[in-house]
C-alpha cells in the first residue's frame, strides 16, 4: 500500500526551508537598505549613489563611474574605492540591473553587458555626466568594454580591474546551472540558495581575494549576501551563464575602441586568467596600458587601490588637459 508519509516530510521540509528563506531574506534587506538614489530608465528602476565632488564643481569632470563585478553590487566598489576617489573627483556607483537594489526586467537580454550598458547610459544622462571614466571590474569589465564601444563619444578612459573579455573554459558552477532549469530552479533558489550560501559565503569569498586576505567584516560591510535572494541570485546567475557568448561576439570590435584604457590585474589571478583576457586584450587596443600587479589575486581594488586611484587620476587628468586645450 502506498505511503504518503515520504511525500508528506518532503512537503514539511521544503515549507521550513521556504520559511527560512523568507525570513533570512527579509533580514539582510532590513540589514543592507538602499544607501543611494533611484533612477527610472525604460521602467527600469536603477539604484545609484554620488559620492565626493559634486557636479559642476572643479575636478568632477569626467566622472568616475564604478561597476561592480559578478555576485557584488555596489558597496564591493564603495569599500574598495569610495572614500579614496571622492576626495578628488564625481564618482557614481551603481547597483547594476539585477543586482544590490536595481530592479530587471526578466528576459536574457538583461544578463547582456550590452544591454545593460544603454540602460546606465541613460541614467547617467538623468545625472548629468557627460563624459566618464569607467571602471570595471572582473563581469564589469566586460560592461564598461561594451560601454566604450556602444558609447566611445560618452567614455573618458576605461580602467578594467581583472576584467573578463575573452572566451574562457571556466564553469559558472553548479548552482548556477541548477537555478536556470524550468521548474527545478526556482524551487532550489526559494528553498536552498539562502541556508546553502549563508553556510558557504566564507570560504567563497576566500577563495575570490586569494592570495589576500578578506577584509575585515567584508561579507556584511560589502552587503555581499543580497546575492542570496532569489531574483538577485537568479539574475547573477544568467549574467554568468551567458556571459562567454557575449564575449565571443564581441571580441571583434576590440580594435575599434578606442578610448585610453589602462588594464590593471594581479599575477596571481586564479579567476580570470589575465594571459587569456588581460593580455590579450592590452594586445588588441589601440590605447591601452598593462599594469601586473606582483602577488596580487582578483580583487586588485581592494588588494592595490593605490594603483586604481593613480590609473583613474592618470586618465582624468589627460581628458582635463585635453579639455583646456581645446578651450
Amino acid at each position: 500500500m502506498f505511503s504518503a508519509a515520504p511525500l508528506i516530510a518532503i512537503v514539511i521540509v521544503l515549507g521550513l526551508l521556504v520559511a527560512m528563506t523568507t525570513v533570512g531574506i527579509a533580514r539582510i534587506e532590513a540589514a543592507h537598505p538602499p544607501a543611494g538614489q533611484f533612477v527610472e530608465v525604460e521602467g527600469v528602476r536603477l539604484h545609484v549613489a554620488e559620492i565626493g565632488l559634486a557636479r559642476g564643481e572643479p575636478g568632477a569632470e569626467p566622472a568616475v563611474v564604478l561597476i561592480h563585478g559578478a555576485s557584488g553590487n555596489m558597496e564591493d566598489m564603495r569599500l574598495a574605492l569610495g572614500e579614496k576617489l571622492a576626495a578628488a573627483h564625481r564618482v557614481i556607483l551603481i547597483d547594476r540591473p539585477g543586482h544590490g537594489w536595481s530592479a530587471r526586467p526578466t528576459g536574457d537580454v538583461y544578463a547582456s553587458p550590452a544591454r545593460q550598458a544603454e540602460l546606465i547610459a541613460q541614467a547617467l544622462t538623468q545625472l548629468g555626466v557627460r563624459r566618464a571614466i569607467m571602471v570595471g571590474h572582473s563581469w564589469g569589465g566586460a560592461f564598461a568594454t561594451a560601454y566604450a564601444l556602444a558609447f566611445p563619444e560618452r567614455t573618458a578612459g576605461l580602467v578594467l580591474l581583472s576584467a573578463i573579455t575573452h572566451p574562457w573554459a571556466a564553469d559558472p558552477g553548479w548552482y548556477n546551472h541548477l537555478a536556470s532549469l524550468p521548474a527545478v530552479g526556482p524551487l532550489f533558489l526559494r528553498t536552498l540558495v539562502y541556508p546553502l550560501g549563508w553556510f558557504m559565503a566564507h570560504g567563497a569569498t576566500r577563495s575570490v581575494f586569494e592570495p589576500q586576505s578578506v577584509p575585515e567584516d567584508y561579507l556584511r560591510r560589502a552587503a555581499i549576501r543580497l546575492v542570496l535572494r532569489p531574483k538577485t541570485f537568479f539574475a547573477n546567475a544568467r549574467d554568468l551563464a551567458l556571459l562567454k557568448s557575449f564575449i565571443v561576439a564581441q571580441v571583434p570590435s576590440y580594435a575599434k575602441l578606442n578610448s585610453p584604457t589602462i588594464i590593471i590585474t594581479g599575477d596571481r589571478d586564479t579567476m580570470v586568467s589575465p594571459e587569456i583576457n588581460a593580455c590579450a586584450l592590452a594586445a588588441t587596443l589601440p590605447r591601452a596600458k598593462l599594469v601586473f600587479l606582483e602577488g596580487v589575486g582578483h580583487m586588485p581594488h581592494h588588494a592595490a587601490p593605490e594603483a586604481v586611484a593613480a590609473a583613474i587620476d592618470e586618465l582624468a587628468l589627460t581628458r582635463q588637459a585635453k579639455t583646456a586645450v581645446a578651450v
